[in-house]
């Protein structure tokens, strides 16, 4: 009897277990409803970011209306990082953010914006910064007691093949969902592991399609940089992937950069006419895909200014 006991009560924590994971998989595809539309420090900024650059464009944000037309999140990029104290917690580069990004967030937060952070799959990011392998749900839980609401998981340094790729964001994924806080997971493997067909699997919300876009309409010089032409072609054969909570990226929108962008001008990124901006827009629209611009919005009204 005792036997039988022990088989159903096994039976019921098995089951009880996979509807709590199938539960937690339906949470985390319901965390972007829409496509996630906001701004971005990269493509202009790299890494001369800091506490005062987020909050001015949180400001600008709101002032020009880009808060109530949707735009709510403000993405902080690669180059933030300032290593991890002594019990290994990641940690802010105390010039940028002197008052920590908790301080930081809830700023954003009281603009009415959410905000998003960076990491990366390995031990190193793209820059060459501290990232998250290894320390997946301590950093995790580091991010939702700041109050982060995204997090754009990279995939430098990392191994190439696919399985390796499913199960890094899969284990991120996972400590998010641990954190105790909502979380999306936006996964940045460039299209080559055709996350498309694993990023719902593996508990993210969005999933790259291409290399980094380049301020430029499409690749004429042949150096590797990706023109919007050139991620409207390698995007459009996804469409039958877009779903409710699951979302291309195709990677920032370079509008309004004019060729004076930081990493945007490398790579051939010389500038696109006013007429390919509004393509980069449409087509951005058109395909479903995450909206992040990365012009500096707080001279939105100089420029504006300009034409009368």
């Amino acid at each position: 009897m005792k036997k039988i006991l022990s088989i159903a009560f096994a039976a019921l924590l098995a089951t009880s277990s996979f509807a709590q994971k199938s539960e937690t998989l339906l949470e985390r595809n319901q965390l972007a409803k829409t496509p996630p539309m906001g701004w971005m420090t990269w493509n202009l900024f790299k890494g001369d970011i800091s506490e005062q650059l987020i909050k001015e464009t949180a400001d600008a944000m709101v002032e020009h209306g880009f808060r109530d037309a949707g735009y709510e999140y403000i993405f902080i990029d690669d180059l933030w990082q300032g290593g991890r104290d002594r019990h290994n917690n990641i940690i802010p580069d105390p010039k940028k953010f002197p008052n920590g990004i908790k301080a930081l967030a809830d700023y954003v937060h009281s603009k009415g914006l959410k905000l998003g952070i960076y990491s990366d799959a390995a031990q190193l990011t793209c820059g060459g910064w501290t990232a998250s392998y290894g320390f997946e749900e301590q950093d995790a839980r580091t991010f939702a007691s700041w109050g982060i609401d995204y997090l754009k998981y990279d995939y430098c340094n990392a191994p190439e093949d696919s399985a390796t790729a499913r199960k890094r964001y899969h284990t991120m994924a996972q400590a998010l969902s641990k954190s105790g806080r909502n979380i999306v997971l936006g996964i940045c493997e460039w299209g080559q592991r055709n996350g498309e067909e694993w990023c719902e699997q593996v508990g993210g919300s969005l999933w790259r399609t291409s290399y980094d876009v380049r301020d430029m309409w499409k690749d004429i010089v042949k150096q590797g940089g990706m023109g919007i032409l050139d991620i409207v072609n390698i995007t459009a054969p996804l469409a039958k992937d877009v779903r409710h909570g699951q979302w291309p990226d195709m990677d920032m929108l370079v509008v309004g950069l004019n060729g004076k962008g930081g990493p945007s001008s490398d790579l051939g990124g010389v500038g696109c006419s006013y007429t390919e901006y509004q393509t980069q827009m449409s087509m951005w629209c058109m395909m479903s895909s995450v909206l992040a611009l990365s012009n500096d919005l707080r001279k939105l009204l100089l420029r504006i200014s300009a034409f009368f």
